[in-house]
């Protein structure tokens, strides 16, 4: 069986949409509809209806989701396997948002290797979207990002939570004095809607930026404010080079963990999620 014809299948069942697909896979929508007519005509099932909101699958192509799934989730881990030196047993692949992956994996890394110095490590930086499609895919166990969604056979848990706070390289003295040179920064839907029911008065700022860090630096180059997390502007703000804008509310944003519930390494698997989570742990004790 066609493995691309596979991860098209994984694709469409996720995203609901043929055309989506064929975005995400970068191919024309006839090759999509090419590739499910022909696992159609070996399935001798029809796997997809058309509904209101797009496609949905069948009860046929339910039934095969999870087959789908495991068969791509096969191939993949036997070709990193197949490609790894002797000295290694195994591979573990995980993905981070790039705001993740200072205060995270730079850490993880070398607790990986410590604790198991026989397993390769396969490392991504991506946004939440396309790791969800990768760890969909087989080509990632584990996933560190802000927005993940629902997909079978994944499992979801908060991993930690960043606080949010308004800073300006310049102090602002009334409580009610919104700051000047204000960037917004793309913290996701929930910092946008609470933003929102919060000023709801702040007009579109200037300047957007979608990386925090890319962000911050503007601010600290050129003057101005931003919501940024408290762990890093901390520094900042002792050095007086950023202030506490007084009266701010402050938002939580939470990171969560995805990886599937079935994986082919359960044990592997555990090690580097602990690993995660005693960094996790170790960071709030400090």
């Amino acid at each position: 069986m066609n493995i691309e014809h596979l991860r098209t299948f994984l694709e469409i069942a996720a995203s609901g949409n043929f055309n989506r697909a064929a975005d995400s896979l970068n191919v024309t929508q006839s090759t999509v509809s090419a590739r499910i007519k022909a696992l159609e005509n070996r399935l001798e099932r029809k796997l997809f209806t058309r509904g209101r909101n797009g496609v949905e699958p069948t009860a046929a192509g339910h039934r095969f989701h999870r087959y789908a799934l495991a068969m791509v989730r096969t191939w993949e881990g036997a070709r990193q396997e197949v490609a790894l030196p002797g000295s290694f047993r195994t591979v573990i692949g995980l993905g981070s948002q790039v705001s993740l992956w200072e205060r995270l994996i730079l850490k993880w890394i070398p607790w990986m290797r410590e604790a198991a110095p026989d397993v390769a490590l396969h490392l991504e930086a991506d946004y939440s979207d396309s790791l969800m499609r990768q760890l969909s895919d087989g080509l990632l166990d584990i996933g560190v990002m802000y927005s993940p969604r629902n997909a079978p056979g994944m499992v979801i848990e908060k991993l930690l939570e960043e606080n949010l706070v308004l800073v300006s390289t310049k102090r602002v003295k009334s409580p009610e004095a919104w700051p000047e040179g204000y960037i917004s920064v793309n913290w996701g839907y929930e910092f946008r809607t609470g933003f929102s029911q919060a000023f709801p008065d702040v007009q579109m700022p200037a300047i957007t930026v979608g990386l925090g860090s890319l962000g911050l630096q503007y601010v600290l180059e050129n003057g101005g404010a931003g919501y940024f997390p408290l762990r890093v502007v901390r520094p900042l703000i002792a050095d007086k080079r950023l202030f506490r804008v007084p009266r701010k509310p402050m938002f939580k944003r939470p990171a969560y963990v995805v990886f599937p519930a079935a994986p082919y390494d359960s044990d592997l698997r555990d090690l580097a999620l602990d690993g995660l989570r005693r960094i996790v742990r170790l960071e709030k004790d400090n």
